[in-house]
């Protein structure tokens, strides 16, 4: 009588130990560049608030590059241009890798994540242009509300979370990553101006070297960064955001699975290997530089600050990520299961994914990257005010609900982590019940 139970899908199960391991490494150094990403957005907003903000205005405002060559740029179009294209580099290489040989190659799994991030597109977005409907100009902004980072969330989650369930900190990043790529699909369609067709083109020759070397798995960065870099300059010069040219250089790589004595597992192939090389440098280096020189907003003291979070702009971007986001992940999540007649994993509930859709609204880089390029100065530090508030708002409504369950997230944590026979795989990966979850049912 219990068989439909058992067999039915389920939501957040905790997939294979191969997977668990590559996951936990990734949040680890995630977390660390969350962190410095804090840091860096705090140090920005304390010079660019002190009385020597002139100089960190120059600071970004500094030009270098070659001129002959249209590189000649300001500090802090190269963070959001060049350090970005790094970091989606590394969030193309995970999703990739992930639907490839990773859990979510299974539809069955792979389905939740993917509706759960278009669901937090898509509300936000349109909760942004309902409350911005009679501001002109605004409708530009809608996608700013619309991006999760990883980074800011887990450096919540490793002082809020630290024994929030595997299945969950998968979801979430895998939700991130899905959630990034449909960021650089909004910029590279709803953010381009004029577009230079020819350059454009002409990107399509080095793209087409640099899959050619890294197909023949190639690794010495003296061949591979000379296409990829005419790569990144040429989609710049043709009007198409630079960080589209990580992406597709990211897909380019290959995702190999190698044979080994037990048989097929996920080996350390091309894509995990640049992934190991890249990551520490995207969350180490790439975000935090892009927040330091992207976060640092003048305050105006109280009635500065109150006169920014009142436009009507910076209102939509505040209610889309602290409420958008968490409404759109939610119902998302809840019509997948409610479709597939999916039901929540053994001591889980619908806070826990409340918590982390509210967690979701955490929408720090790619938000004010996003903002940059709709309104660009003209609004602003208004945009970052709302990206700022809205944030760590998510941050805090996210605490509050799922520090309520830390105590049954640490029971849960505890099962995960037995290993009674010592052979250094927890139990519960081990078995005919941790193949079943592997599977999705």
């Amino acid at each position: 009588m219990t068989q439909p139970a058992r067999s039915a899908p389920r939501l957040f199960g905790r997939g294979s130990w191969t997977e668990a391991r590559r996951i936990a490494d990734i949040l680890r150094k995630e977390t660390i560049g969350g962190a410095l990403l804090l840091g860096g957005a705090a140090l920005a907003m304390v010079w660019a608030n002190s009385p020597w903000s002139a100089a960190y205005e120059s600071v970004r405002g500094h030009t270098i590059g070659p001129a002959s060559l249209h590189l000649n740029l300001d500090l802090a179009t190269w963070a959001a241009d060049g350090l970005l294209a790094i970091f989606f580099f590394v969030a193309g290489l995970e999703l990739k890798r992930e639907f490839v040989a990773g859990d979510l190659r299974s539809p069955r799994r792979a389905a939740v994540p993917i509706a759960a991030a278009v669901g937090g597109v898509l509300v936000p977005a349109l909760l942004y242009l309902l409350v911005t409907r009679d501001v002109e100009g605004a409708a530009a902004g809608w996608a700013i509300p619309t991006a999760t980072d990883i980074a800011f969330a887990l450096a919540v989650l490793a002082v809020i979370g630290r024994y929030l369930p595997a299945a969950l900190r998968t979801f979430l990043l895998t939700l991130a990553v899905v959630d990034d790529l449909l960021a650089i699909f909004i910029i590279a369609v709803f953010y381009t101006g004029d577009l230079a067709p020819v350059p454009l083109l002409a990107a399509l020759v080095p793209l087409a070297l640099f899959t050619v070397l890294v197909q023949r798995r190639v690794r010495s960065w003296w061949l591979l960064l000379p296409p990829a870099f005419a790569v990144w300059a040429l989609v710049h010069a043709s009007g198409v955001h630079a960080t589209v040219a990580g992406v597709l250089l990211a897909f380019a790589v290959p995702v190999v699975r190698s044979m080994r004595a037990g048989g097929p597992e996920a080996g350390p192939g091309l894509a995990e290997h640049f992934e190991h090389r890249f990551r520490p440098l995207s969350a180490g280096v790439a975000v935090p530089l892009f927040a330091f020189l992207s976060a640092g907003v003048h305050l105006g003291g109280l009635d500065g600050a109150v006169t920014a979070l009142g436009d009507p702009i910076a209102l939509g971007v505040v209610v889309g990520l602290v409420v958008g986001k968490p409404v759109g992940i939610m119902a998302a999540t809840w019509l997948v299961a409610r479709f597939t007649r999916a039901h929540l994993d053994e001591g889980l509930t619908w806070v826990d994914v409340l918590g982390l859709a509210v967690l979701a609204g955490i929408g720090f880089t790619v938000s004010l990257l996003i903002g940059d390029l709709a309104f660009g100065a003209e609004r602003g530090d208004h945009v970052k005010m709302a990206v700022l508030a809205g944030s760590l708002v998510a941050a805090l409504l996210a605490t509050v609900i799922l520090r309520l369950r830390n105590r049954a997230y640490r029971l849960l944590h505890e099962a995960e982590t037995a290993d009674r026979d010592h052979d250094d795989v927890p139990d519960v990966y081990q078995g005919a019940d941790a193949r079943e979850l592997a599977d999705g049912r």
